[in-house]
């Protein structure tokens, strides 16, 4: 299970590493809370058609539509929105670094919410160390000059934690509901609130205007990146601690590096190999994947 959970959360990186590379691309054109509610909208029409084609009903229950529109609120609408807005104003590498605040956020919220996931001497060191990898990895552009200012950097922090408060509560609330249910309803009732909000707020969208760029940026974005990543996310979340699939910001910009080399003929950097060992090792670390001899009690903070 430890072995199929690593590789889960390797494929949702997979599927999340690209997305900040498409977000810059999209909110160029596309506005900000725009660009998040078409992104929710696409993936939960997506979802939602399949669950009706394999002859699935829509539960019933008030509390589970209560549940996942406050799950969909911190999950998507407030990270997504801010996270676009932010990327108008900072670089990638700050986003990077601010996005992997969502670990040491989700750590400490389940810390005290969830009762089995209490700190403990692994999820500290896996998750400092994976900070610690995250700062290595992007530390030649820092170096090189950043571009951010004060309010792009506090929306995508603010964007972090509200993912931390999301993980947190679907792992309360919705880690037992049947695999597509969750990801699909959750998507459904943001698109419905998010949808008009940003209508009211930002206008219609003038399609004619858009690039292919942009268009096929948004499609990624709600294919990939949202509909098929947050099926993925709940099947992680059905068989780990919330404070584990947080880890997945930490992998995200190793991806970023990679596409950087691969399409871009950028140089490999040592310190994006040395940040590399580092955020995986401090995964494997936090799910006990490699035991360090530190010990294994919880260490309750109150």
């Amino acid at each position: 299970m430890k072995l199929k959970n690593l590789l889960l959360l390797l494929f949702l990186a997979t599927l999340w590493g690209p997305s900040f590379l498409f977000i810059k691309i999209a909110v160029v054109e596309i506005s900000p809370i725009t660009l998040a509610a078409l992104r929710i909208g696409l993936a939960a029409l997506l979802l939602n058609i399949w669950l009706l084609f394999k002859g699935y009903e829509f539960n019933k229950s008030w509390k589970f539509w209560k549940h996942v529109a406050i799950a969909g609120f911190f999950a998507h609408a407030v990270p997504f929105a801010l996270i676009n807005w932010g990327e108008q104003y900072i670089d990638s590498s700050i986003a990077s670094i601010l996005n992997g605040l969502t670990p040491l956020a989700t750590v400490l919220i389940a810390n005290f919410a969830i009762a089995d996931e209490r700190m403990t001497v692994e999820r500290i060191v896996g998750t400092t160390l994976g900070f610690i990898g995250l700062l290595v990895l992007v530390s030649p552009e820092l170096v090189s000059g950043v571009d951010a200012s004060v309010l792009g950097i506090v929306a995508v922090a603010v964007a972090a934690i509200s993912y931390g408060v999301a993980l947190v509560y679907s792992r309360m609330h919705l880690m037992k509901e049947k695999p597509l249910y969750a990801p699909s309803s959750q998507l459904l009732v943001t698109s419905i609130y998010l949808i008009p909000f940003a209508l009211a707020v930002e206008g219609p969208v003038v399609w004619s205007a858009l690039s292919w760029e942009s268009i096929g940026s948004l499609i990624i974005l709600g294919t990939l990146g949202t509909a098929l990543a947050f099926v993925i996310y709940y099947r992680i979340l059905a068989s780990a601690s919330a404070s584990y699939l947080s880890l997945v910001t930490y992998l995200m910009p190793i991806y970023g590096v990679a596409l950087g080399v691969i399409f871009l003929d950028e140089i490999l950097a040592v310190e994006a190999i040395i940040g590399a060992a580092l955020i995986l090792s401090g995964i494997m670390i936090a799910n006990k994947t490699i035991s360090i001899p530190l010990g294994r009690k919880a260490i309750k903070v109150t």
